[in-house]
């Protein structure tokens, strides 16, 4: 390949924008130019300005957020003091990820092209929104976009004389070549790379902290459909610290039974061992993988066996396929007119990368093992709000986590990689240790002992207030107002006995909102009473579900009065879906009826709350 004239940045936080930013890199490959692909917040920034052609994909996350990887580059590129010809020789395009179901659908690519064109950079074409909610996914805004795009770098920097496009059937060389050891060398581990009981630094990603598991507690009702459990870690001699509001990352591994079963389908000895070694100068080896590394530590701690594959899974495995039958329906998946078929196999159903090999095995028993890294992304931490504080629980950190288990029309229930591992270990039988570390999350609280703080935070979401809550407590701060709400009070009334001697000791007002239990509850009675002789017979009970968004309108006198003249901070965890417009709603309309606000009035109150962080969210789909 020639000398690098193409930059692929991306910001990424589930591995969508990644895998885009890949495909980006095949098909510039393909095109014979040379191609970097990298996290945005791993690219040195101020580089932007000798950069002559570079594509931006990004996903936007909660509320309009940019991914973690690109937080630093976002914060960075909206400097007020950045020159508006910082960028005059680069040309760029920019490619967006988003759900058109949330407000500020694809919010980060667009405000992101307009700040590219702010600061003196040329687009090639305008910015790409792909949409996870169109019915054959963000493809079908990606793919045309792509054409366009390619006609124009083409048109830029022309394939080589000589040379032609690479065909799309014929396989590009691997990233690495694995090296394997006619005998397992001293030093092959099946170690978490870096994980360490005694860091000498704080814990990151590249180096997680093995903490003991002490409990792993199912906290609903045995009758409850989900399965919730509060899990608690010994983080001594760790050197981790952290806050109300912060939240803690944990690796999950593979189930024992996945790995033997994918070993099998691909002929793999998970026993034996191998070096990695890039193919090309500019790709460096995955760091979390130790060297030499075993078959077993690759397919059970790094490979995402079980994650659901995309577009670019079946086109690699269509080039590797040797048996013609598979290839030609793997060819079919892939092509842009199979979309709708695929998303039927794969995608709706939510079928694994396993699944889908076991479904092609002549294929899989001939991929070669060198590939494994293109064909299968890496396993991602999951990140979960911690919910305690070190104030009160010192040396501890606890977790509130549903585990993720629903079914599709596949015979076999969909199971969350790392909710179900983690609710597989029991400490209980023996030692169990976790890789994990923290980081800093999306809420703070404020600093002024006597700012009272409203916490809204329905299910899971309440495991952030949890924190807070003993935080404060312990800092002799009362003033806390807590909406929780569930479905049943005896079923997922998460922490019933401790908000109760809160509130007993007056360091808590909480106000609770069981749905299910208003089932054949009516409405409020009407003036006069119940039904006389003469009046007609009362209607069947009709169900009225009752949400935090409800109890907070009843209290609308409180909550004006706390955030108007008290300057309290209101805060929102939760389902990212409905709940957060469902809240704002109650909100705008109770600074209209208490406040006297026009509704245009009401929606900059609000988001006046938002710009001084008066109001904030932590939010997951």
């Amino acid at each position: 390949m020639p000398s690098p004239r193409l930059l692929v940045l991306f910001g990424s936080q589930t591995g969508t924008a990644q895998d885009v930013s890949e495909r980006l890199g095949r098909e510039a490959r393909r095109r014979r130019l040379g191609c970097r692909v990298q996290a945005l917040d791993s690219y040195p920034v101020v580089n932007l300005i000798n950069e002559p052609l570079v594509i931006f994909v990004c996903a936007t996350t909660g509320q309009g957020d940019p991914p973690d990887n690109m937080k630093n580059f976002w914060r960075f590129i909206f400097r007020k003091n950045l020159p508006s010809t910082s960028l005059c020789q680069m040309d760029f395009a920019v490619l967006g990820l988003g759900d058109s179901s949330y407000a500020k659908f694809n919010f980060v690519a667009k405000k992101l092209y307009r700040r590219l064109l702010q600061l003196g950079g040329t687009a090639l074409l305008p910015v790409c929104l792909g949409d996870d909610q169109h019915e054959l996914g963000p493809d079908a805004a990606i793919d045309p976009w792509l054409h366009t795009l390619w006609e124009k770098v083409l048109g830029l920097h022309p394939v080589p004389i000589g040379l032609g496009v690479i065909p799309p059937g014929v396989p590009l060389p691997s990233k690495f070549a694995l090296q394997f050891f006619q005998e397992a060398p001293e030093m092959c581990s099946g170690e978490q790379r870096g994980a360490r009981t005694e860091p000498q630094s704080p814990p990151s990603e590249l180096q997680p902290f093995l903490a003991r598991m002490v409990t792993n507690r199912r906290v609903t009702g045995p009758s409850h459909f989900q399965d919730v459990r509060l899990i608690e870690f010994d983080i001594t001699g760790s050197g981790i610290n952290f806050a109300a509001g912060d939240v803690v990352l944990i690796l999950p591994q593979n189930a024992a039974s996945h790995v033997q079963q994918f070993c099998q389908a691909l002929g793999l000895d998970p026993d034996q061992c191998f070096m990695l070694q890039p193919r090309e100068p500019d790709v460096s080896c995955p760091e979390r993988l130790p060297q030499p590394c075993s078959v077993r530590h690759l397919v059970s701690q790094y490979l995402d066996i079980a994650s659901v594959p995309r577009r670019s899974f079946f086109e690699l495995l269509a080039c590797l396929s040797p048996h013609e039958l598979e290839r030609d329906k793997l060819l079919e998946l892939s092509s842009p007119a199979g979309q709708e078929e695929l998303s039927q196999y794969c995608s709706r159903p939510r079928r694994t990368a396993l699944e889908v090999l076991c479904d092609f095995p002549h294929t899989a028993a001939a991929i070669p093992p060198d590939y494994l890294l293109d064909l299968i992304p890496p396993i991602r931490p999951r990140a979960f709000s911690i919910a305690s504080s070190l104030l009160a629980r010192p040396s501890r950190l606890q977790i509130l986590m549903a585990v993720v288990q629903y079914q599709t029309r596949l015979k076999e229930p969909r199971r969350g990689l790392c909710s179900s591992w983690l609710a597989s270990l029991d400490p209980e039988q023996g030692p169990v240790q976790v890789p994990l570390w923290v980081r800093p999350g999306g809420l703070t609280f404020p600093q002024a002992p006597d700012t009272p703080v409203i916490m809204v935070g329905p299910g899971t979401g309440v495991a952030p207030f949890r924190a807070a809550v003993q935080e404060r407590v312990a800092q002799g701060r009362t003033e806390n107002f807590l909406f929780f709400g569930c479905r049943q009070r005896d079923q997922d009334f998460y922490w019933e006995a401790e908000w109760k001697e809160l509130e007993e000791r007056g360091c808590l007002s909480l106000v609770t909102a069981f749905s299910r239990d208003q089932v054949g509850v009516r409405g409020r009675p009407r003036p006069g009473g119940g039904p006389g002789a003469d009046s007609p017979r009362p209607s069947a009970p009709q169900e009225r579900k009752v949400y935090v968004q409800h109890r907070l309108r009843e209290l609308g006198p409180l909550v004006w009065e706390l955030l108007d003249h008290r300057g309290a901070y209101f805060y929102l965890a939760g389902n990212a879906k409905y709940m957060p417009a469902d809240v704002s709603e109650a909100l705008t309309s109770i600074f209209r009826e208490e406040g006297g606000l026009s509704g245009p009035e009401a929606a900059a109150y609000l988001a006046r709350l938002q710009r001084t962080l008066r109001f904030q969210t932590e939010t997951w789909a």
